[in-house]
């Protein structure tokens, strides 16, 4: 749904809103990439050595998350990963440069390629209410009619 068609919403006691997010990342450099990650996991707890990172963060899945637990985003603009890089302006629809441009230049090795959040009114449940037991993946990102 457009931006001008959405219906108003009062805010109800109960209400659940959820936010949807994707957000599109580009490896332009493995290397930093993985530093990056590994230097995040420390930083959640100083006690852990550089060797215990290595073991812990060794592909895709573990960089991104421990990107995601210390900057909150994957491609932060945090100054630890971001600082230095080439400016990025917003454009409607999302944060990106010309389709096919890369950032080269940031230290976690990440060239951002856009980022879209939907808001959901009313879901049944919060996610808090499952407790364990959350729905399949597939559930959690269906909206519903």
């Amino acid at each position: 749904m457009a931006d001008d068609e959405r219906v108003a919403a009062d805010p109800q006691v109960g209400m659940v809103v959820s936010v949807r997010t994707r957000q599109d990342v580009v490896i332009v450099d493995p290397d930093r990439f993985l530093a990056a990650a590994r230097r995040a996991y420390r930083a959640q707890d100083p006690q852990i050595t550089e060797d215990e990172a290595i073991e812990a963060v060794t592909d895709v899945y573990d960089a991104a998350y421990a990107l995601i637990d210390q900057y909150g985003s994957l491609a932060s603009q945090h100054p630890e990963v971001a600082a230095g890089a080439t400016e990025r302006r917003r454009m409607h629809g999302g944060v990106g440069l010309l389709p096919g441009d890369r950032v080269l230049d940031r230290p976690d090795g990440l060239s951002p390629a856009g980022s879209v959040s939907m808001i959901v009114l009313d879901e049944p449940r919060p996610m808090q209410d499952y407790g364990c037991a959350l729905p399949d993946e597939a559930n959690l990102f269906n909206v519903r009619p």
